[in-house]
């Protein structure tokens, strides 16, 4: 089965946000900058737990833990690579995204994105500080989402 980033577990439906409080580890997440975290989206919702956050949960293998900002690169980028977040998927609670959605997206896809020069934008303040042990700060830093700079 495809996989869209931060949405199904291994039954292939949505978890209930109503789960999130039993999940181990959900409460007191922190972002990248030590900080609580911040809600990713809450439109389109997003999340393994479509609470809007990028929480770090341990039935999440694909680790949804880094809030980019889509862009046109990186949804052509992520199709090319099978895993289409373009096209609808109801039945997995996905919406299709567009660029400037912001979106929980599989850790280890952001990073084979950077290597490829791909990478979308990072919101610092909703990427869960899991990350840090893949990706340094400065790395994040130098692909943190400029508003004024993407429109």
């Amino acid at each position: 089965m495809t996989d869209i980033d931060g949405e199904a577990d291994g039954n292939g439906s949505a978890d209930s946000s109503a789960n999130a409080s039993a999940e181990p580890g959900t409460d007191g997440a922190r972002n990248v900058l030590g900080l609580p975290l911040e809600p990713c989206s809450r439109d389109p919702v997003t999340g393994a737990l479509r609470d809007g956050h990028c929480r770090t949960l341990v039935r999440d293998p694909g680790r949804h833990e880094v809030c980019a900002v889509m862009t046109e690169e990186f949804l052509r980028y992520s199709k090319l690579q099978g895993n289409d977040l373009l096209t609808p998927r109801p039945e997995l609670n996905f919406p299709g995204l567009e660029p400037g959605d912001r979106w929980c997206v599989c850790l280890p896809r952001w990073v084979e994105a950077l290597e490829d020069d791909a990478a979308p934008p990072v919101v610092l303040e909703a990427t869960n500080e899991a990350v840090l042990d893949e990706v340094s700060l400065t790395t994040l830093n130098a692909h943190e989402y400029d508003p004024e700079a993407h429109g």
